[in-house]
């Protein structure tokens, strides 16, 4: 370099060849512009071309090596070609640009297909302080990348398809972010009007977190994965096969493969061989294995006809031919007899990493040597920092880096046909669906070419047939007959084979035959005494059968095991008890019979104390014997109505009459008031009722409190036998349990004796249960809208539940309230008994006392 003096400014040399060009330059155009001649120019010409290769000689003097590790697998076909790749990077960067100061020299690890080792390599790189960046290993694990975001000081170019927390800023995805694309996938569910889909990925850490982010992103789309298979890496033929018949008995029609290609071609094997590539099914494959789908043998290929994957794009370029060209010509020098498979996509980033890796030392050492004299080792920051402005077009599209992450890109769709693959379209960035590329505005060019799905059709599946154990449908069917016109089992005399009918059975069989599988139904019988409800739907969602039939309330803890249709019955609970008693003499039913004679003999007793009296001195109660008593007992049972005629004129009487119309008032209330119970079956306390429950129903907490029955002594039952039965006895005043459990009881008995009192939303109704995952679920509830819009469903339930004249009253009443007997008004009883004894006692002795006084008067006289 050159010190000006008084500027103090440095001019490197190669300046100042180029102010010497500049100047020679000039110099030949007015020596050409004076003379007119062309001799006089020459030895200037000369001069420059000296200068000009002085300066390509002094390009290569002492250039800057810069050390880059290279993790790979050495032992595997993707290991070696993107070593190639990265050699004939490195090779060809520095051939187009040979003037640059920098070369990179590479320091290679073999991780053998070992994780351990190739996290040792990173580290012991690490280490290393000469070192500037890491490039690979091809396949990442997650403690990997964890170790790395806390220890990376230097960039680190990573393969890695998955996104990581980028807690370090050094760790750079270099790759294209395979989450991109699921998005893309749940886009194309949604327009097929796909709900639910099998999701099958490998049993990994990778695949795990993978699984999450794809069920995020379906369910954005309301898209479910309504089971998760996880492959393991050392699963053999026989356990695939075993996962593979669990899937289809879950009648799903949908997988969603994120499998590295080795494992999917076992599955794709297995899936062949049981079926499950033929009409009816759908499988979507992800770029983890379409990007390697070249690389697969033929009788894979051969076994994934029809299947649709993503996978990454990279525009057709001269500079891509080239490097294929390069490659195929090497591979066969090296391995004649083997044929080349296509070019790795891990082996096209690797290349362009390489090149933005070559630029971006070469920006920052030129950087360096224009702010200070002495060149030292490239820095991990400003390294990094001219890595992520390095924007180029190379072999795989633009390249370049946002926050650490290689933009997205466009992804190719493709349809597995013959012995490759067809392009259906592309996925764009947008997440639209494109079929060229090149014309996005193009309405025709929107959408995808068509698909041709396995089984060789063309036509979207909508449904598969019916995949169950032996062809058939097995179904649990209650076998007792506690509400034979719920759930009825017959059984053939002839054949022994069972089939079922009831409201419940109809309800199933003309909806299960409206889906035209034309699989038998198969029914296994059950008794509510040998196993429980609860335990049958254990054994449906444990596999062990198909669906269960019957009188199975629909609750959320249930939900969680089995999938339910939509309720064929009526929703809630309801109230039943037994009717008053109509008869002539209801009106003394208020008072109980001891209560009645009590109240008599006191009214007697009450003429009684005010004739004995009021009869001395008071003319109203005297005369003959036939008019006293005829008055006394006027004057006594007048007061319930308060219309006696006669005057009292003792005090003593009067207080005795005061007293007394307290007692008559209180009866009287109270017969009204327990009369009119009795006449309107309302009553307003209900916490000392007797209630039955339906004995099998999960019918309790939140579905019993709404029913605001407290303090009740509960009694479970179990047959419509049993309502008819507690009732009657008066063993209960009222049944609670669900709707149609209360409709059968009243259509099994007449109008008169019972009667529906009260309804409440607390239950979900009746359904059909059947495996977790069966797309016979949402198939029989479509069947069973269609049923109830048609008017299909009321059909069935009048045949079964309907009774002619059932009373319906919205208050929940008893039909018995509690009468009054002398127990409870025995207070009353005695103070007015107390006030007519005294009264009389009183009475007496002054009749006494006045009997002695006229003795002796007339003793005196």
């Amino acid at each position: 370099m050159i010190q000006g003096g008084a500027s103090g400014k440095v001019v490197s040399y190669e300046m100042l060849v180029r102010l010497i060009r500049r100047r020679l330059f000039r110099e030949i155009v007015q020596e050409e512009e004076g003379r007119g001649g062309a001799g006089g120019w020459l030895f200037p010409v000369l001069i420059l071309m000296l200068l000009e290769f002085h300066s390509l000689s002094t390009a290569h003097e002492d250039p800057s090596y810069i050390q880059v590790g290279v993790i790979l697998d050495m032992q595997s076909s993707v290991g070696k070609v993107v070593h190639r790749c990265i050699i004939m990077a490195i090779s060809d960067f520095y051939a187009a640009n040979p003037h640059y100061r920098t070369r990179i020299v590479f320091k290679t690890r073999d991780t053998k297909g070992e994780p351990l080792r190739a996290l040792s390599s990173a580290l012991d790189l690490l280490e290393d302080t000469e070192l500037q960046a890491i490039i690979g290993p091809e396949s990442i694990e997650a403690r990997f990348l964890e170790v790395l975001e806390h220890k990376a000081n230097i960039p680190v170019l990573s393969f890695s398809t998955s996104p990581f927390s980028n807690q370090s800023p050094y760790l750079l995805q270099i790759a294209q972010d395979e989450t991109t694309q699921f998005n893309g996938i749940a886009s194309m569910l949604e327009s097929f009007k796909t709900t639910n889909v099998i999701l099958i990925v490998v049993d990994t850490g990778n695949g795990r977190e993978m699984a999450t982010y794809i069920v995020s992103a379906f369910q954005k789309k309301n898209i479910y994965v309504t089971y998760t298979f996880l492959m393991s890496t050392s699963a053999n033929n026989e356990q695939v096969r075993e996962e593979l018949r669990k899937l289809q008995t879950m009648q799903a029609m949908v997988f969603i493969v994120h499998l590295p290609p080795s494992l999917a071609a076992d599955l794709f094997y297995r899936a062949k061989e049981l079926g499950m590539m033929s009409d009816g099914y759908m499988w979507i494959l992800t770029s983890k294995t379409t990007n390697l789908l070249d690389s697969m043998d033929s009788e894979a290929i051969k076994s994934m006809q029809g299947v649709v994957g993503f996978k990454s794009y990279f525009p057709a370029s001269t500079e891509l031919h080239n490097l294929v060209s390069k490659l195929r010509k090497e591979h066969y020098t090296l391995n004649p007899y083997i044929e080349f498979k296509e070019l790795d996509y891990n082996g096209i980033w690797a290349y362009d990493a390489v090149y933005a890796l070559a630029m971006a030392v070469e920006s920052e050492q030129t950087s360096e040597l224009a702010s200070k004299d002495n060149s030292s080792a490239t820095n991990g920051v400003s390294l990094l920092n001219h890595m992520l402005s390095i924007n180029f077009h190379g072999l795989g599209g633009e390249f370049k880096l946002v926050n650490g992450r290689s933009i997205s890109k466009a992804m190719e769709v493709v349809n597995v046909i013959g012995k490759g693959d067809r392009r259906l379209g592309f996925l764009m960035t947008t997440g639209e669906f494109l079929k060229e590329i090149e014309k996005p505005n193009s309405y025709s060019n929107h959408g995808m070419e068509s698909i041709m799905w396995p089984g060789g059709t063309t036509i979207l599946p909508k449904r598969r047939s019916l995949q169950t154990n032996g062809k058939k449908l097995r179904i649990m069917f209650p076998s007792s007959s506690r509400f034979p016109n719920l759930a009825k089992l017959n059984v053939d005399p002839r054949t022994n084979l069972s089939s079922v009918s009831g409201f419940s059975g109809d309800v199933f069989i003309a909806a299960f035959n409206a889906l035209g599988y034309g699989v038998e139904v198969d029914v296994t019988p059950f008794n509510h005494r040998d196993i429980t409800y609860s335990a049958v739907i254990d054994k449906i969602a444990s596999k062990e059968y198909d669906a269960a039939v019957g009188d199975f309330t629909i609750t959320s803890n249930r939900s969680i095991y089995v999938d339910f249709t939509l309720p064929f019955s009526d929703l809630g609970t309801a109230t039943v008890a037994r009717n008053a008693k109509k008869s002539m003499w209801i009106f003394l039913d208020p008072f109980s019979n001891g209560l009645w004679i009590t109240s008599a003999c006191f009214f007697l007793f009450l003429g009684f104390v005010i004739w004995f009296i009021e009869h001395p001195t008071n003319e109203e109660f005297q005369g003959s014997r036939r008019q006293q008593l005829g008055t006394t007992l006027w004057f006594a049972f007048s007061t319930l109505v308060y219309a006696h005629r006669e005057k009292l004129q003792n005090n003593l009487s009067r207080f005795v009459f005061i007293v007394w119309v307290l007692v008559v008032l209180v009866l009287t209330s109270s017969y009204t008031a327990t009369l009119s119970s009795v006449l309107t079956l309302q009553q307003i306390g209900m916490k000392d009722i007797s209630t039955g429950l339906e004995g099998l129903s999960p019918l309790g907490g939140v579905a019993f409190d709404k029913l605001k029955v407290f303090n009740a002594n509960l009694a479970k039952i179990y047959t419509a036998k049993d309502y008819a039965r507690v009732l009657t006895s008066g063993g209960v005043d009222v049944v609670v349990a669900e709707i149609p459990y209360i409709k059968s009881n009243l259509a099994l008995y007449s109008a008169a004796d019972f009667s529906l009192i009260k309804t409440a939303s607390t239950t979900n109704g009746f359904g059909f249960a059947f495996q977790k995952g069966s797309t016979l679920a949402r198939e029989m509830s479509t069947q069973i809208a269609r049923m109830r819009e048609d008017g299909t469903l009321k059909a069935f339930e009048d045949k079964w539940l309907k009774r002619q004249s059932a009373v319906m009253s919205t208050d929940f009443s008893s039909p018995s309230p509690k009468i009054l007997d002398v127990y409870g008004l025995r207070g009353l009883f005695l103070i007015s008994g107390v006030s007519m004894v005294l009264a009389l006692l009183l009475s007496m002795i002054h009749l006494v006392r006045e009997k002695i006084t006229m003795k002796k008067w007339r003793c005196i006289l």
